[in-house]
């Protein structure tokens, strides 16, 4: 087990962890990658109060603590190498740890005050249609045979075409065929929305179901591995960072990046923020907004590249 691996046995705040993993697993419905990590997080913070404090770090002794505590938790954290973007979402899983923590016993969270870093603001960098589409082709090109190019090229398609995330695709199963003018997507913490289906992108998925030499229906996986088993998606990279490569695109035409392409072109086309976070699956309209200073850029670095007196 993570905690037991993560702690020594019988150490007296390790079973609220797992209860904690356990709630968010399945009354937050929160990914299990996602789990794993405020999981590990919570022991560390353990761990630490139990040296820094010198004393073992019980259910009640997290609901004492000074905001001193915290601080030399994020200081220790930050010593180990931790990033400014991790170190934030570090202390988001600490702060709601304790909030557990605190509700667990009955009582209302008095979280101490303290601050976490500050986040860099970036931007996500997107490829432009031609790349995006150049990226796909070329990735199909080099599947070792024609059904698993065509299968490369739909799933590359559909992140650029629909804006689905990598994980998005990977969980589609053939109960979406036959294939009609829209699409169910299943995103993050359960969310389901509809996204749309470009003509190229239904092609493309009709394609590849007409190669794949395994059956497709009821809860197979849409997209199947070599062997007809579910596709492992650090395939899809492995493809993508291949044919990057060889097209001498930038690093940063990851996947995830198309998924970014798909949001900014269509923001420059006039697609309004409101329906930009349905189609995405945002939770929040302000994860939303950023492509609006994505589009900005763009629109900055035409403007240098062309006008007379930029």
């Amino acid at each position: 087990m993570l905690e037991e691996r993560l702690e020594g046995e019988g150490h007296p705040a390790r079973s609220l962890a797992a209860s904690w993993g356990s709630h968010l697993a399945h009354d937050r419905r929160r990914s299990a990658h996602t789990v794993r990590a405020y999981v590990a997080t919570a022991h560390r913070l353990i761990a630490f109060l139990g040296k820094h404090r010198g004393e073992e770090i019980g259910r009640f002794a997290l609901l004492n603590l000074h905001a001193s505590d915290l601080r030399a938790f994020l200081a220790d954290r930050r010593g180990q190498g931790l990033g400014a973007s991790s170190a934030a979402r570090e202390m988001s899983a600490v702060r709601a740890f304790l909030t557990y923590a605190a509700e667990a016993q009955g009582t209302t969270p008095q979280l101490p005050r303290t601050r976490a870093p500050k986040r860099p603001r970036t931007l996500p960098r997107p490829a432009s249609p031609d790349d995006a589409i150049a990226l796909a082709e070329e990735a199909a090109a080099a599947a070792p045979n024609d059904w698993i190019g065509a299968r490369d090229l739909a799933i590359l398609l559909l992140l650029y075409g629909a804006g689905l995330r990598v994980a998005e695709a990977m969980s589609l199963t053939a109960r979406v065929l036959p294939l009609g003018q829209a699409m169910r997507v299943t995103g993050k913490r359960e969310k389901t929305r509809i996204v749309p289906l470009v003509p190229a992108v239904k092609e493309a998925i009709t394609a590849y179901v007409a190669l794949c030499p395994y059956p497709l229906a009821g809860d197979t996986p849409l997209f199947v591995g070599a062997k007809g088993g579910p596709l492992n998606p650090d395939l899809v990279r492995r493809a993508v960072r291949s044919a990057r490569e060889r097209l001498g695109l930038p690093d940063s035409l990851t996947p995830h990046a198309l998924r970014h392409s798909f949001a900014t072109h269509l923001l420059a086309r006039g697609a309004d923020l409101r329906s930009l976070q349905e189609l995405l699956g945002h939770a929040s309209l302000s994860s939303t907004q950023i492509y609006t200073d994505v589009d900005a850029a763009r629109l900055l670095d035409v403007y240098r590249h062309a006008h007379p007196r930029a």
